[in-house]
């Protein structure tokens, strides 16, 4: 038995210090609210004859994704919401302007012969031709946007050059043309530039924009707001005063009333911060105001458990028990009545998670998380270090564990 709980205690230290660590070492992400940034609301709007269903909201969103991740924003969330808006929030951006501009255009690359009167022929390639694009540098070092096609692209793109030899071949982006170069041969290997009046930043955002690609579904943006760093620092303050008075108050209830478990309790407690912190930075979740929210509401469940504990212990005290009978007992008695009780928080997180949109999705992952890092401290890390004070200290005295002698 004694080996078997020295397994406990290593098992319990591993977890412990590697939560420590990770929670130490990586910064948790914060979402809009706290950080500051930039919320915009597109409405999809589809052209006549266009289906709107959930594979082409499925496609718009998969393609702002590739826009938001070529702005560098890793805390970045795309969502759908309703039938035909899609919700983007962009924590940290400083430049609103560049970043409703870079999610908002539609980015359509298309190839036509231009006429000797300046006019355009029809479409001959898309697009969606290219494999990939990126930001060159001409003979004078001014910025141009080199491109490489993928195979099939690349067969239409030599076949286009090879049919239409001494006319000027246009390269658009949004029905605007970027450059007209002469076709002088057939240009094999699907590579090839688009020249311009660009600065480095302009030529850069195009370059991202071709690769994350053209919106499927034309997003005419509805809403946009600029979220200051100040409310998030306000109520990071706040939330960090409210969580001190909060434990402190639990600590001191708690050592009052259950004496040495009330320390233990403490301690457990502790450690629950650390795993839940640990687990939202493995998982790389955004924690918002709706989140915090979450985190506290798990904090009274993980007390409340230990609660539900220590009572049963002291009723088994109460009927003459030993002490570490009454701890294996009161464990024991208290687990369906903990199980039972976080099993339907998890059904309810489920269902928010489900149907949910934004910050009612992160309230459900902070909850979730909280609620089983709180059974893993109360049923397993509470137990080990209860069982692990009493043999060390040699404890049987029944009033250190708030209960009077008889």
């Amino acid at each position: 038995m004694r080996k078997g709980y020295m397994y406990r205690i290593i098992f319990v230290a591993i977890v412990v210090l590697s939560a420590a660590w990770f929670t130490m070492t990586k910064p948790v992400k914060l979402g809009l609210d706290l950080k500051g940034g930039v919320y915009v609301l597109l409405e999809a709007k589809p052209e006549e004859g266009q289906r709107l269903d959930n594979e082409a909201m499925g496609r718009l969103i998969e393609v702002l994704n590739r826009r938001v991740n070529g702005l560098g924003v890793s805390e970045s969330s795309v969502q759908k919401v309703g039938d035909k808006r899609v919700m983007v929030e962009l924590p940290g951006i400083t430049d609103t302007e560049q970043a409703i501009a870079m999610i908002g255009k539609t980015a359509l690359m298309e190839f036509k012969i231009q006429n000797a009167d300046g006019t355009l022929g029809k479409t001959l390639l898309t697009g969606k031709a290219l494999k990939s694009a990126a930001v060159s540098y001409d003979n004078l070092g001014r910025p141009q946007i080199s491109f490489v096609m993928n195979l099939e692209g690349a067969a239409k793109f030599a076949e286009i050059t090879r049919n239409n030899i001494g006319k000027q071949l246009a390269i658009t982006m949004d029905g605007v043309v970027q450059t007209a170069p002469r076709i002088n041969s057939e240009i094999a290997g699907g590579q090839g530039v688009i020249t311009g009046n660009y600065t480095v930043e302009e030529a850069k955002n195009t370059a991202s924009l071709l690769n994350a690609g053209a919106l499927p579904v034309k997003a005419e943006i509805l809403e946009t707001r600029s979220v200051g760093a100040t409310l998030g620092d306000e109520s990071i303050a706040q939330s960090k005063t409210a969580g001190m008075i909060a434990i402190g108050l639990i600590a001191v209830f708690m050592m009052v009333f259950y004496r040495l478990p009330g320390v233990v309790a403490n301690l457990a407690l502790i450690c629950f911060g650390l795993i839940t912190f640990a687990t939202l930075n493995f998982f790389g979740a955004t924690l918002t105001l709706p989140g915090i929210a979450g985190i506290i509401l798990s904090v009274g469940m993980a007390v409340d458990a230990n609660v539900i504990i220590f009572e049963r212990i002291k009723e088994e005290l109460r009927f003459g028990n030993t002490v570490m009978a009454s701890i294996e007992a009161g464990f024991k008695k208290a687990f369906s009545t903990i199980m039972d009780s976080n099993i339907t928080t998890l059904i309810i997180t489920t269902i928010l998670f489900t149907l949910g949109t934004g910050p009612v999705k992160g309230f459900a992952v902070t909850l979730t998380i909280g609620v089983l890092a709180s059974m893993f401290t109360a049923i397993t890390i509470t137990k080990v270090l209860l069982r692990g004070f009493t043999m060390l200290f040699k404890i049987d005295k029944p009033i250190l564990f708030g209960v009077r002698g008889k």
